[in-house]
């Protein structure tokens, strides 16, 4: 019996909830899971997991276990990277996520110096706006927006960015330009909240929060789509700061009730708590983070 491997499906079974989920995750038939668990109960002397149909269970002894595996299963990888070089070179797959559009915007364009700066590290960029569990998916480092729950994981701040109201120029002088939060009730609304019924806006007037409800006139299930309506002259909509930057620029979109904008949000990379951080990454953070920093003080 392989160990360690017997224990990476313990690992994995106990992660996803069930035998087949775990099969999937590490491309293993559900027989050979099976009987991996099985052969590491036999090793033991004690059952791990009492299954079922629908669920898995920890035993006690699987509770204790578990942990232990944890813990080895990170100590090797951490030696077989180190074997590797990993913290000899810059070198080495780097997985990195970001939300979609701010991502595509600002990351993105950043990648591309540094892959040529470093020609033996590949970068792998999953762009989306699901927060994903970095050790679950194997995530070297996440850009988030917003504070973090998670204490755990340690935190570098490149900037922030602010949740602006805005519309069109035409359509501001067609309806006027809203001088007080107040003042949105008359106007027409564009939300991206999907199918639930429209969120009220909140705002900071005399350092107390305001909601303001919106009547929503068009809904969208993304910001790129309601942006989209509001160039197009529809109604006012409620973005981040950098989703209409080049709209901004060019004269598309015109913000409005800035002096009422609710407290801005952290921008942050995102890494998880380790012994020793690899070069690769320790390599991305130092050449991103200012570049990042200067495109967000430009904003």
């Amino acid at each position: 019996m392989d160990r360690l491997a017997a224990m990476a499906v313990f690992v994995e079974a106990v992660d996803q909830g069930s035998l087949s989920a775990a099969g999937r995750r590490l491309g293993l038939p559900l027989a050979t899971v099976s009987r991996r668990l099985s052969e590491l109960e036999t090793h033991i002397g004690t059952r791990l997991l009492v299954r079922s149909t629908r669920q898995l269970a920890l035993t006690d002894a699987g509770q204790a276990y578990l942990g232990a595996c944890r813990r080895i299963l990170e100590e090797v990888g951490e030696a077989e990277r180190a074997a590797a070089g990993e913290y000899a070179a810059p070198r080495g797959e780097l997985v990195i996520t970001a939300p979609m559009v701010f991502g595509r915007m600002h990351v993105l364009p950043l990648i591309g110096g540094f892959l040529r700066q470093y020609p033996d590290v590949d970068v792998r960029l999953v762009l989306g706006d699901l927060s994903l569990n970095l050790l679950d998916e194997h995530v070297d480092l996440a850009v988030r927006i917003g504070e973090l729950p998670d204490s755990s994981l340690v935190a570098v701040r490149v900037g922030e960015v602010r949740r602006v109201v805005c519309a069109s120029p035409g359509y501001l002088a067609g309806r006027g330009v809203p001088e007080r939060p107040g003042d949105l009730v008359g106007h027409d609304g564009i939300t991206f909240d999907g199918l639930r019924s429209p969120l009220p806006w909140v705002f900071r007037v005399d350092r107390t929060e305001v909601a303001i409800p919106i009547r929503s006139r068009l809904t969208v299930n993304t910001a790129n789509a309601a942006i989209d309506a509001a160039v197009d002259g529809l109604g006012v909509t409620r973005v981040l700061s950098y989703q209409i930057a080049d709209e901004r620029r060019s004269g598309a979109l015109q913000t409005v009730l800035q002096a009422y904008e609710p407290a801005a949000w952290p921008v942050q990379l995102v890494y998880a708590r380790q012994g020793r951080l690899p070069v690769k990454l320790r390599a991305f953070i130092d050449a991103v983070a200012p570049a990042l920093r200067e495109r967000m003080t430009a904003m």
